[in-house]
């Protein structure tokens, strides 16, 4: 299981466009502690641009200790060898956290929606849901909401507001 955002160290934030108080403060403090992620320069961390889904895929990676695959992300025609990504998609694969977006691809550079990140994130700590989401725009039948209804449920994500959880919508790397 990978870990869970644990306090952070009191250490000074590096980056000036992560407000003390924002809801993504302790959660990217601890990331760049722990090796999980970088800034986009030194002094930014760029909370809202939106993630790739190889780098959704490499931060699960390296929350999980950066293990190495038994093999290389074969048949995922678009994974460059020796890419940043490569092992992690590799693993990802390996361990059911993504089977890619069609047959033999994975689509590294298409931007992660924020179903596709739940979904991830849930698969890598292998999480069951116990119920629903309340969220009207999570159907019932979508490979997400089970998904969702754990993140929910154990405080990973509150939604977009107290009915919508915008699984289509962009995940940025605050999120």
């Amino acid at each position: 299981a990978l870990p869970i955002c644990p306090e952070p160290e009191t250490r000074a934030m590096p980056f000036t466009d992560v407000p003390v108080g924002s809801y993504y403060y302790d959660a990217v403090l601890w990331a760049v502690e722990n090796g999980i992620t970088k800034g986009t320069s030194d002094t930014t961390f760029s909370p809202n641009m939106t993630c790739t889904r190889a780098q959704i895929v490499t931060f699960l990676w390296r929350a999980a200790g950066s293990p190495e695959p038994k093999g290389t992300a074969a048949g995922m025609t678009d994974v460059v060898p020796g890419s940043y990504y490569a092992k992690a998609v590799a693993w990802a694969v390996e361990n059911g956290i993504t089977t890619g977006t069609a047959e033999g691809t994975f689509s590294p550079d298409a931007t992660c929606t924020r179903a596709q990140a739940v979904t991830f994130l849930a698969r890598a700590q292998n999480a069951k849901a116990t119920g629903k989401t309340a969220f009207s725009d999570v159907p019932a039948d979508s490979y997400f909401a089970d998904a969702v209804a754990w993140a929910q449920a154990n405080g990973v994500t509150t939604g977009t507001s107290e009915t919508t959880f915008s699984p289509d919508n962009d995940c940025t790397r605050a999120q």
